[in-house]
């Protein structure tokens, strides 16, 4: 009698032809950026040339010197062409459905004539740095979408989960004509003021009945919000969901206005039914005509430029510090003394600056 094969059985996988090298697909990437000149990059992103758009963003963030002065080329050619799009945070406990929510939302904004780009930041593997959720593969029906583009980009170690390079490439994206600019950060944490600073509408999605209430009324997390949207608001949840709604809403009376003379509103939705989608957009809509109309809109983005300005001055400083031969020998020394017990953390800062 024949055994039946394991169900753990792996087949055997295609072999690799011994004239591949190890290192071309790498090499391939590389060269392909090299070859085209940054006229080109920015032709073709005027054009909407996704591919294009995509190295553009790849050489953004790359740390390579040489990369890095031809991104900088780059972006300085398409900033004229930039600042013409609402941007749109997404923010939320991991579970809550952003990636969902988005690809309903998004997929909504297309139907209506909208060109969308989404610049999801996945949660970074402590160990390698890579990415481990990959929007891409839950955003299924928007990733096929013509007038879509989602960049998923690792979060590392960058503050507020937010990839160090979103800025940058929300400027290539704009240039490439995406009209509507959506950045879903990792999840609710003590620094989505990064998030808030580079967005014109914070959107903070909740979840009820799952003792989510009471985190969502934290004076930090509510003043940021324009708007909080209780997402699952379907079957059984759905009676859930509205009495969540009333507590939102009676703890948002407790603050003061904000700047934007904007009342944040409180909306239940369901992103897997398409429930409540059409009513966001009305609502992003409204916020973005009041902003302009009272000039808040501008002196926004004015406002987060002049804190990116700073926050790109000192991230430099940092970079040239670390990367300083002499610092480097000398940071190695330090740490050894801290070992021995020769040196505080305070005088060996002391002296590494001095140098």
């Amino acid at each position: 009698m024949n055994k039946k094969p394991s169900a753990l059985h792996e087949k055997d996988g295609v072999s690799q032809p011994e004239t591949t090298n190890k290192n071309s697909a790498d090499k391939i990437k590389i060269n392909r950026a090299k070859q085209n000149s940054v006229e080109e990059f920015v032709s073709k992103i005027f054009d909407g040339d996704i591919t294009f758009l995509s190295r553009a963003i790849t050489l953004v963030e790359s740390t390579n010197a040489k990369h890095q002065q031809k991104a900088n080329q780059i972006l300085e050619r398409c900033l004229p062409h930039a600042n013409n799009s609402v941007r749109i945070g997404i923010t939320g406990v991991p579970g809550v459905g952003k990636s969902t929510f988005i690809e309903a939302f998004g997929k909504h904004l297309t139907s209506t004539g909208k060109r969308v780009a989404v610049l999801a930041v996945d949660p970074s593997s402590s160990v390698n740095k890579g990415s481990i959720l990959g929007d891409k593969t839950r955003m299924e029906q928007l990733v096929t979408d013509k007038n879509a583009f989602i960049r998923p980009s690792p979060s590392g170690t960058s503050l507020g989960g937010v990839a160090q390079k979103t800025r940058e490439s929300i400027i290539l994206c704009e240039a490439a004509g995406f009209d509507t600019i959506i950045i879903e950060t990792v999840g609710v944490g003590q620094s989505e003021t990064v998030v808030h600073s580079m967005v014109d509408f914070f959107l903070l999605l909740k979840l009820a009945g799952a003792g989510d209430e009471l985190q969502g009324i934290k004076r930090g997390i509510i003043e940021m919000a324009d708007a909080i949207v209780i997402n699952k608001a379907d079957g059984d949840n759905e009676k859930n969901a509205k009495i969540a709604k009333v507590e939102f809403n009676r703890a948002l009376h407790l603050y003061p206005i904000k700047e934007s003379k904007w009342h944040p509103k409180v909306l239940i939705a369901s992103a897997l039914h398409n429930l409540g989608i059409k009513e966001i957009e009305i609502m992003v809509t409204d916020y973005v005509a009041l902003t302009k109309k009272n000039n808040y809109f501008n002196y926004k983005r004015n406002a987060q430029n002049k804190y990116w300005l700073l926050a790109t001055i000192e991230q430099q400083l940092k970079d040239n510090f670390y990367q300083n031969p002499k610092i480097k020998n000398a940071l190695a020394i330090e740490i050894n003394n801290l070992k021995k017990g020769t040196t505080t953390p305070f005088s060996a800062a002391k002296k590494l600056l001095e140098l």
